[in-house]
């Protein structure tokens, strides 16, 4: 089972991820894409990975961009498995 991650134990982490803050509890990026298409193909893949890990993002869709939320529910805040997912979105969203 993850544990939730601190306030100070996340910020010193975020080093780790770029474009990724910590917001109202969670992680959070925004990204942009060139067009509708490819935000929707990085939502594709992004939704196999996080199925494969059984962790769900909160997420939201215009266009070419994509905001994305993670947070641990069972824990009730940021945990490892929220960085593990983040680093997969990163190298999803290189790939665009």
């Amino acid at each position: 089972m993850a544990e939730k991650l601190s306030a100070d134990a996340v910020e010193a982490r975020l080093d780790e991820l770029a474009g990724w803050v910590q917001q109202d509890g969670k992680l959070h990026r925004e990204y942009k894409f060139a067009d509708f298409v490819q935000a929707f193909a990085f939502m594709t893949a992004a939704a196999i990975e996080a199925e494969k890990m059984d962790h769900h993002p909160e997420w939201f869709n215009v266009y070419n961009k994509v905001v994305v939320d993670l947070m641990t529910h069972e824990v009730g805040g940021i945990s490892d498995f929220d960085f593990q997912l983040a680093a997969k979105l990163e190298l999803l969203a290189a790939k665009r």
